[in-house]
């Protein structure tokens, strides 16, 4: 033995060594070079030059796969590999503890004081040559850990093998793994501090993994994708911003389409880039928004509880394939927006939850660290290297797979500390208040971040408090979203129209309600999964009625959230009028398609989605307040909503007529700002939509009689259940 203690072989065997790097490798020992390596299991290995393939020396066995030698006749480094002999197979290999660090000091000072804001750069499994030889480097954070290897088929799951090199303060282990490359499985083995051997976690950062209930990571490529998108990028901040006409359809990729030929599989991200996008482009819809795709292991939780944050799942592809499919949107002119979701995560034994024996993502004292609504863990946005990891990674969806925006689950719960809690059961701020300052800086940092860093994205908060400013600007103290889900209209509306219509006069304000704060924030209108799912039942389904009626008043329905000030969100299977309830394990109802009355709702969303571009006054002034006039909003024995909406200066103005009982009105005088003809722009009552045709033959002239307060007036067939939506010609 060459300056090898008893005690720091007995390490190396029994993989407890947390500085591998200063035994194994090529050492300077007392003035000569010796090479060391760890390989159990071997019989045999001989170093041989790495330029000239000359064999140098054959190591001696020492103990239990541990062997060394001194090299003879050399003084100086040189570049070697070994060829190793385990169970009569011969095999050469480059030693992983022949290399330097990969990670620069720079990075370590960044991911130490919490502002490396491409992180996973630098963290994860990166493909990559280093110092002439071509292999995988690994790094990972586990501050509070004895030991972390990564292990994988290389090595055979052996964590004794591949123990990582410990940089400095910062946490961060690394390693380079030569000869191995895209497509390997690993996971990391970390022993505690007090030396705990830990369950496998996968990695925090990798970006890809292992079909479910398997759980290993999988080394990606991230370099190399040939993107061709540069014009829909340079274009994209117009398609979502406030004054344009925004319409988003949500789905969830398992379950939109299946292939029942073929076990009943959900669509590739292949097939998708093909069917779905098309489908998407034909109704006239601006944007997808995809229920989340980062991976995760319970398919009943649609993703919500994802443990690979930096993972397109595998369920419908690979990395490159989930590109192929951004690809495929943009190349259709249509945005992609992604549900995100750094509220909570699961507390599966392979993923973050006492990632190194201690709560290092997640708080420790479960009044703060833990969801009971949905058994999860909470992140602990107060620790630099929590939110760094977080803001990284909605900076990697966003810049490494050119996703157009991120909708940004469960917010509210991440607001406030006694969310869904009892009391005794949360802990105030500092400050003795519920609001969760730390999660709160979190949201407004990732926002300037995110919209610092990247033209034309968009983040969106599903908030659903009475929260200030959520998309108001951070440095006026609002959250700095793009914009947020309008939670309260959506409950007000679906309230009011699941009364039976005799009785909505009684409540009425349940429409009108939403106007009193419409303009107080950038809202979208949401119709989405979560009110067609856990016996909630179909959106049709809540519609009173016979099944003409139910299919009326869901057209009305969708006539009026088109007229409304906000942008529009539908989830999947809305558009054609699903009759069940949503299921995330079968494909949508297609079949319907065949019935006219569905197909009908679905020519109507198409049309409902090309007269909201092609009227400005619909979309232009979403956001304010300008945008919008009550014509008739105290129609309560009628049950008739009547309002303007107003784009921008020297627009035509629009205007909106909802009839919400099943009473034809014909002769409803109702005033109009402007003389002219009032050209019938969309009546969800159309025949071809499967309604009773009652119209008003494509528009009507004003006549100078003053009503609702207004100069001249049109003289109007209100269909029964629908929604006429007019425009000054």
């Amino acid at each position: 033995m060459t300056g090898l203690t008893q005690e720091t072989i007995d390490q190396i065997v029994t993989g407890t060594c947390d500085d591998p790097f200063a035994y194994l490798g090529l050492h300077a020992v007392d003035g000569k070079l010796v090479v060391r390596a760890y390989v159990p299991g071997a019989s045999d290995i001989v170093v041989h030059d790495a330029k000239t393939g000359r064999r140098i020396v054959a190591l001696s066995h020492l103990r239990d796969g541990l062997f060394e030698a001194v090299v003879p006749r050399r003084k100086n480094r040189f570049a070697y590999i070994l060829r190793i002999t385990t169970d009569g197979q011969t095999w050469d290999t480059a030693d992983a503890y022949a290399f330097g660090p990969v990670m620069g000091e720079l990075d370590e000072h960044l991911i130490g004081e919490g502002s490396h804001r491409q992180m996973w750069r630098v963290l994860g499994a990166h493909v990559m040559t280093h110092e002439g030889t071509p292999g995988v480097h690994f790094a990972v954070w586990a501050p509070n850990a004895r030991r972390v290897s990564v292990v994988g088929g290389f090595n055979i799951w052996d964590g004794r093998r591949h123990v990582m090199r410990r940089r400095g303060a910062t946490g961060v282990w690394e390693i380079f793994v030569p000869g191995i490359g895209d497509g390997e499985h690993y996971k990391y083995e970390l022993l505690a501090a007090d030396g705990t051997l830990l369950p496998q976690k996968a990695d925090p950062f990798g970006f890809g993994s292992e079909h479910p209930p398997a759980t290993a990571s999988v080394v990606r490529q991230l370099d190399g994708y040939d993107w061709s998108d540069a014009d829909w990028l340079a274009r994209r901040g117009k398609a979502i911003a406030v004054d344009a006409p925004v319409s988003i359809y949500e789905v969830h990729i398992g379950s939109w389409k299946r292939v029942p030929e073929e076990n009943n599989r959900p669509l590739s991200y292949l097939e998708l880039a093909q069917d779905l996008v098309a489908y998407v482009k034909d109704l006239g819809f601006t944007h997808i928004e995809l229920m989340p795709v980062s991976e995760f292991p319970f398919d009943g939780s649609w993703g919500y509880q994802p443990v690979g944050l930096f993972a397109p799942t595998i369920r419908h592809g690979t990395l490159q394939e989930f590109r192929a499919f951004v690809e495929a949107c943009h190349a259709a002119g249509l945005g992609l927006i992604l549900d995100w979701v750094p509220g909570h995560f699961p507390e599966d034994p392979h993923g973050l939850g006492q990632f190194d024996g201690t709560a290092l993502y997640e708080h420790a004292d479960r009044r703060e660290g833990f969801h009971p609504d949905w058994n999860t863990l909470v992140f602990n946005y107060g620790r630099a290297e929590v939110s760094n990891y977080l803001t990284a990674n909605a900076l990697y969806w966003l810049d490494e797979h050119h996703i157009d925006g991120l909708r940004v689950d469960a917010v509210a719960s991440m607001l406030y500390r006694d969310y869904s809690r009892k009391d005794g059961e949360w802990i105030p701020n500092k400050d003795g208040g519920r609001e969760n300052l730390e999660a709160i800086a979190f949201l407004q940092s990732t926002n300037v971040t995110v919209y610092g860093q990247l033209d034309g994205v968009v983040t969106i908060a599903e908030e659903s408090t009475s929260f200030p400013a959520v998309s108001g600007m951070v440095d006026a103290g609002g959250l700095g979203f793009g914009y947020k889900w309008n939670m309260g209209w959506m409950n007000d509306t679906l309230v009011y129209m699941g009364e039976d219509p005799i009785n909505r006069k009684y409540h009425h304000d349940k429409m009108t309600f939403g106007l009193h704060y419409a303009f107080s924030e950038n809202f979208v209108l949401p119709i989405s999964h979560d009110e067609v799912v856990h016996g909630k039942g179909s959106l049709l389904d809540k519609m009173p009625g016979d099944a003409w009626q139910k299919f009326a008043n869901l057209r009305a329905y969708l006539g009026f959230m088109w007229g409304h000030p906000g942008k529009k969100l539908l989830f999947m299977g809305c558009e054609f009028a699903q009759g069940a309830e949503w299921n995330h394990d079968s494909s949508l109802d297609w079949h319907l398609l065949d019935i006219d009355l569905h197909k009908g709702v679905q020519s109507l969303v198409r049309d409902l989605n090309a007269t909201y571009r092609a009227v400005p006054a619909l979309h232009e002034r979403d956001t304010k307040p300008e945008g919008f006039d009550w014509v008739e909003g105290g129609a309560n024995e009628e049950s008739l909503f009547v309002w303007l909406r107003q784009g921008a200066e020297g627009t035509k103005p629009a205007l909106v007529v909802c009839n919400m009982t099943p009473v034809l009105r014909e002769g409803r005088r109702i005033g109009v700002p402007l003389a002219g003809h009032w050209a019938e722009r969309l009546n969800t009552d159309a025949g071809q939509y499967g309604g009773s045709g009652a119209g008003n033959m494509g528009g009507l002239d004003s006549e100078e009689v003053a009503a609702s307060g207004r100069p001249h007036s049109i003289v109007v067939t209100v269909p029964p259940l629908a929604t006429v939506i007019f425009e000054l010609d």
